[in-house]
């Protein structure tokens, strides 16, 4: 039965700031926290093709699911949806989206709102999980979730098939260990001394249906570029639906990992493959910043559930822009940013 909910539905423009999937994903989030019936128009106008891709509608189905919201527009290619939420229930849940879409994504938008119910979750996602567009399953496990845990939460992921782009079929599993509230996240050591620490640089070549020759030279050209013949090197022989190559390139341990990564292709040597990933970590480096732009986007959200935090990032992006106005305009907390110096913000709520 849908419990009607007296509170006024709050309008959302998906076309503002950078005009994805972003948008869509936090106002979901915090209509299930927050109770709050959203309407969400122009879905994803920024992009070529706009509306509900089978990501995002995924998300829209999973959201529906864990709170028996009462739901509208949720179809394919929909630039409009409404979201009438209910009590979030823990439980055991499945979503599959059918494509190599971010199954990361789908995750993270009913991670916070299935921790803060009361009870144990578990929950079992197919799709992609290295896609090169979005943060991969390896950046969530290694990057993401030890920052959650320093704010309370735990979580134990389980791989049991990597999914790369274009095949899909990736399978995996996290089960969520229900917390009362968020601690504040304090990160303010810059890469650059958590590179200086021993054992903080790791270097990692995921190969699946691969040879092991290509993951050597990425972790050989990578060494070589960033002078770290003592880095931590690994390579994964992962299970996969399909063939894929991702190399990752980190810095730090405990609750702050700043991970950089990059999809092998077709046509790309494998030097250049680390070479990109290099070029992104030297910017990050170089910034003296905490936490690199992608792991920024994602931390607003539990910021403003805790109540407080602050960490140094480089240059704000659309993406976090975008995040802190959707998050102010659902629940009235304002996280501040401050610019130190050309390369360097300060993101902080009081």
């Amino acid at each position: 039965m849908i419990t009607k909910i007296n509170k006024p539905t709050i309008i959302i423009d998906g076309s503002k700031g950078e005009g994805g999937g972003q948008v869509l994903r936090t106002a979901l989030s915090l209509s299930m926290l927050l109770n709050q019936p959203i309407e969400i128009k122009n879905i994803r106008a920024g992009r070529k093709k706009p509306g509900l891709k089978r990501q995002h509608l995924t998300c829209v189905l999973a959201a529906q699911k864990i709170c028996n919201a009462h739901v509208t527009g949720a179809e394919l290619n929909s630039q409009n949806i409404t979201f009438v939420p209910n009590q979030v229930q823990a439980g055991e849940y499945e979503f599959k989206i059918g494509t190599a879409g971010s199954t990361v994504l789908v995750c993270q938008t009913i991670l916070l709102p299935l921790a803060l119910s009361g009870e144990p979750s578990t929950v079992s996602l197919q799709g992609g999980t290295h896609n090169g567009m979005s943060p991969s399953l390896t950046f969530f496990e290694h990057s993401f979730m030890p920052a959650l845990k320093s704010m309370g939460l735990n979580c134990e992921v389980t791989t049991h098939k990597l999914g790369f782009f274009p095949a899909g079929g990736g399978s995996w599993q996290i089960d969520i260990t229900p917390l009362t509230s968020l601690k504040p996240c304090q990160l303010e050591q810059s890469g650059a001394e958590l590179e200086l620490q021993q054992n903080n640089c790791n270097v990692l070549s995921i190969v699946a249906g691969v040879r092991d020759s290509v993951a050597n030279r990425e972790i050989k050209e990578a060494q070589a570029l960033l002078n770290w013949a003592n880095a931590n090197t690994e390579i994964d022989r992962a299970k996969a639906y399909g063939n894929g190559n991702s190399f990752h390139l980190s810095v730090g341990q405990a609750k702050q990992v700043a991970m950089f990564e990059q999809i092998g292709e077709l046509g790309l040597s494998a030097e250049r493959v680390a070479g990109r990933a290099v070029k992104s970590l030297k910017h990050y480096l170089k910034s003296g910043a905490a936490v690199e732009e992608h792991l920024a986007d994602q931390l607003l959200l539990p910021m403003a559930l805790a109540g407080g935090g602050s960490f140094t990032t480089t240059a704000l992006s659309s993406h976090t822009t975008t995040n802190i106005d959707v998050i102010a305009q659902l629940s009235g907390i304002k996280i501040k940013t401050q610019q130190l110096n050309e390369h360097l913000w300060k993101v902080y709520l009081d």
